[in-house]
């Protein structure tokens, strides 16, 4: 059981070139994740923000939506995205996602490695 307390928040600024601040807290990390695991996050993205274009190699992202609206840029077709909703981006293909509603997007994301 991993509570709210015990995940690893970060920051980062104009992630993969979007556009303001993107929260994420680090649900399971380092050692504990499985070998073919390369994150496990809740990621918040406030009003106004984004995570940019990017391609995935040799891995899949998946993004369940909780919370908010936005839209998304699956493999270059734009999508609205609001809670309930789950995008995957397998291997070789690309995504961005945008928080172009008035309250935080938040969405649980996985990378599993190929």
């Amino acid at each position: 059981m991993i509570k709210p307390d015990q995940m690893i928040p970060e920051v980062r600024e104009k992630m993969r070139g979007g556009a303001g601040k993107v929260n994420l807290a680090q649900v399971v990390t380092g050692g504990s994740l499985p070998k073919n695991v390369r994150l496990s996050s809740v990621i918040t993205l406030e009003p106004g923000c984004s995570i940019g274009w990017h391609v995935h190699e040799k891995e899949t992202e998946i993004f369940y939506f909780a919370s908010g609206s936005g839209v998304a840029d699956d493999n270059g077709e734009k999508k609205p995205v609001a809670a309930g909703d789950c995008l995957i981006t397998p291997d070789g293909c690309g995504h961005a996602v945008e928080n172009d509603g008035i309250v935080p997007l938040v969405f649980f994301a996985v990378i599993v490695l190929s």
